[in-house]
């Protein structure tokens, strides 16, 4: 009895303990804080000296690395200690527990000699995590001491545990990905450039409204006035002519009707005159018993669609004054010459004959201007670039300059061997030009005008200086729009035109064009991009220039989007220019596509179902290729840009774009990926049976193809060009990994292991690639480099 009694309470004392750690571990919805807490708690319930814990992610590969009871040198120590991954890998294929009396004796048996813990390690117990049949982790305890071993009971109480952590740690990363999900829509809400409002229908209270409402209503009110006070004072115009004031029938009546409405153009008003016309709907959402508790209220503001209209009713009204002008003048010359050619001079006769033809051509260039722009809208817009001096097209642009404004003040200004850029040489001649004619137009004739070009990695900068009158701040952003007319117009028969048609063509060439003022009277500069001819190319002639890059022709692009519009409008329009492409509407179906495939390039929209803003399927599709990435998004707030940016995206579009900007902005793109150690600068990588060709990112052993992940070359690449020279850890890890997701020690370890299997190298006696302990890797010089 006195053994039974004893036997109670030691169960007694097991279930309290198990109590109060599973307590322990549910204080928290904190994932990192769960873990932690688990950990420390398995090792509180068995008296063990060390803990580990290792997590998995969805897909089973290894997500966190917690120890307790180690110091973070020996924690990192474990990692990096030979034969460490290797351990790891062996537990996690024996299925249930494992307790074990002798560590050292049990690696032996296992067949992992070379694997020495960081600390004295004697007893040792492993139990898997699992939660529904899903296996979420390992925990692994141990005494250090010699001689103390962990009881029957003791694995008994961890499997107990690790079950109730299992669903404790499953529940947590649940909640932080309704988190995730919940403040990823807050943020397309809040950043939404249309109007949201939710009502509260029983009090017609404002329950919540996003940035953009709260721009339009504080537009239509005082400073310091109450947005509540301001909704009282409102009237309603309808399409219909209706119109009701909110002081007159409260909210909560026109609420309670319960009217959905999609897309009515109304006008709100305040008493003082102000007003906005917007484009309404608003949607009724009901309670489970019929009733209708809230409603949503989303409100766009028509103006600038209204400013935009004006402007193009402007820009008519001009382009017919202008064709009007010398339409005018040619019939009366011709008139004239019907009416009075026997009565007029030779001189006489050549002037009205003169004036036909300079009429004529300013109708021409102006037609020619307007189709210009016609073609860039549509992405027909003719370039043929080829091999060009740069030289001969600023010589071109400045014979044309001095002929036609007789001005000689222009300062030229060429950085020397400057290389030769892949230009359609009239097309850019052109924009030289009209960018010395809004110089000359807007400066003083006194005044110097100055152009330069200058390398800028992989493009020749061109740049045109005035001293004139400058632009204002708030100009700047629609400066190269159509139908915008601010004052400093260039070209086309001042029609606001040139510069539209010079960032189109600078575009179609796959350049950028920006435009700089300290603000007005201080002048301005113009500055556009070129590509230069790629060296590989550079003697290729010209046909073989015209063609797609050879990685263009190699790898397609992928196209992620749910807009079947969308698709249908970026599959046309590069596929006209000759590019292959594979498209995906879902992230799973992205994630397949990329890995097989291995994309050149992919194109990403910025809100998919289960994607949440992008950036995180954007990740996820780093980690299994290379492939550079351009957001397609409707959204083009800064912040949102940045963060595109900040996370290593590689261009960011905001929709409705022109196909010839989007086929640009993807050369641009696929030029600036394009690593020239990766493109036969280098040697193909020889050493025994293996040779590495970089010009076709080829690797083989002994004739055979090894196929690799993208990783997995770019870390056999880093490795083979500086063969000979140890790297480091840190350095392999700052060049393989993404900018925007660096690598870590355990990852890199994981990556070197596959590569190893790949090349039959073994780490214990490698041919190729060698540990240098605490430093990092090295592989033996090429046989093709030279000694």
């Amino acid at each position: 009895m006195e053994e039974l009694h004893r036997r109670i309470e030691v169960l007694q004392e097991r279930l309290t303990r198990l109590s109060e750690a599973s307590l322990s571990i549910n204080d928290s919805l904190d994932p990192d804080d769960v873990l932690q807490k688990a950990l420390d708690s398995a090792r509180s319930l068995t008296g063990a000296q060390y803990g580990v814990m290792t997590t998995l992610d969805e897909s089973g590969s290894p997500e966190d690395f917690l120890a307790s009871g180690l110091t973070p040198e020996e924690a990192q120590r474990l990692w990096a200690m030979p034969g460490g991954m290797d351990f790891f890998e062996y537990l996690r294929t024996v299925q249930g527990p494992l307790r074990v009396a002798d560590f050292a004796a049990h690696t032996r048996s296992a067949g992992l000699p070379h694997f020495q813990a960081p600390v004295p390690m004697s007893a040792f117990i492993m139990v898997p995590m699992r939660h529904r049949g899903d296996e979420v982790g390992s925990i692994y305890i141990a005494h250090g001491e010699p001689g103390r071993e962990f009881s029957r009971e003791d694995e008994e109480t961890l499997v107990l545990f690790a079950s109730q952590a299992a669903m404790v740690i499953t529940n947590a990363r649940r909640y932080r990905e309704e988190r995730r999900s919940r403040t990823s829509l807050e943020a397309l809400v809040d950043t939404s450039p249309v109007g949201v409002a939710v009502f509260d229908v029983p009090t017609g209270a404002l329950a919540s409204m996003n940035r953009e409402m709260a721009r339009i209503v504080d537009g239509l009110g005082s400073p310091g006035q109450p947005r509540e006070r301001l909704l009282e004072l409102v009237a309603c115009r309808r399409a219909d002519g209706r119109e009701f004031s909110l002081a007159e029938w409260p909210l909560a009546e026109v609420l309670a009707e319960g009217e959905t409405v999609r897309a009515e153009e109304i006008v709100l008003s305040v008493p003082d005159g102000r007003s906005v016309a917007v484009l309404l709907n608003a949607t009724p959402i009901h309670s489970e018993g019929g009733e209708v508790e809230s409603f949503v209220v989303t409100l766009q503001d028509m103006t600038h669609l209204e400013d935009l209209g004006r402007l193009r009713a402007e820009f008519l009204g001009m382009v017919s004054h202008e064709l009007r002008s010398p339409l005018t003048s040619i019939r009366g010359a011709t008139t004239t010459l019907q009416e009075a050619a026997q009565d007029l001079d030779a001189a006489e006769l050549r002037q009205f004959l003169r004036i036909i033809v300079d009429q004529a051509d300013n109708m021409r260039e102006l037609i020619d201007d307007l189709l210009d722009v016609a073609r860039i809208e549509t992405g027909t817009l003719p370039v043929n670039p080829e091999p060009t001096e740069v030289d001969r097209l600023v010589d071109r642009a400045r014979n044309t300059f001095l002929g036609g404004w007789g001005r000689s003040n222009l300062d030229i200004d060429l950085e020397p061997e400057l290389p030769m850029v892949m230009a359609d040489r009239r097309r850019i001649a052109q924009v030289i030009g009209n960018l010395l004619a809004n110089a000359a137009r807007h400066s003083p004739e006194s005044s110097a005008i100055r152009m330069s070009a200058a390398r800028k990695d992989l493009y020749v900068e061109f740049s045109v200086t005035d001293e004139g009158r400058g632009i204002p701040a708030e100009q700047m952003p629609s400066l190269f729009r159509k139908f915008s007319r601010t004052g400093n117009e260039d070209g086309g028969g001042n029609t606001g035109l040139g510069l539209v048609i010079c960032k189109g063509i600078v575009e179609a060439h796959g350049g950028r064009i920006r435009a700089e003022s300290d603000g007005p009277s201080l002048g301005a500069r113009f500055a556009f991009t070129v590509p230069v001819v790629e060296e590989s190319a550079a003697g290729a002639g010209t046909d073989g220039l015209r063609s797609l890059p050879k990685s263009e022709k190699r790898d397609p692009i992928l196209v992620v989007d749910d807009d079947p519009h969308t698709l249908m409008y970026v599959r046309r329009a590069l596929s006209n220019r000759g590019y292959d492409l594979v498209v995906a509407a879902d992230p799973e179906e992205a994630l397949r596509l990329a890995a097989e495939t291995r994309p050149s390039l992919v194109l990403l929209d910025m809100m998919l179902p289960g994607a949440g803003d992008g950036i995180d399927l954007m990740m996820s599709i780093f980690r299994i290729s290379e492939a550079p990435v351009i957001f397609l998004s409707a959204y083009g707030q800064d912040d949102m840009i940045a963060r595109a940016f900040e996370a290593g995206a590689a261009d960011y579009m905001v929709k409705p774009f022109s196909p010839t900007e989007l086929v640009a902005r993807v050369r641009a793109a696929l030029r600036r990926w394009e690593n020239p150690l990766q493109t036969g600068m280098w040697e193909p990588y020889v050493y025994g049976d293996l040779v590495v060709d970089y010009a076709e990112r080829i690797v083989s052993i002994a004739g055979k193809h090894v196929r690799m992940t993208a990783m997995e070359y770019s870390l056999l690449f880093e490795l083979s060009v500086n063969s000979g020279r140890v790297l480091t850890h840190d350095q392999l890890r700052r060049r393989v990994w993404h900018p925007g997701e660096p690598g870590d020690i355990r990852s890199l370890r994981t990556l070197m292991k596959r590569l190893r299997e790949k090349l039959n190298d073994d780490a214990v006696n490698p041919t190729y690639i060698f540990l240098e302990p605490h430093v990092g890797y090295r592989m033996a010089k090429s046989k093709g480099q030279g000694s």
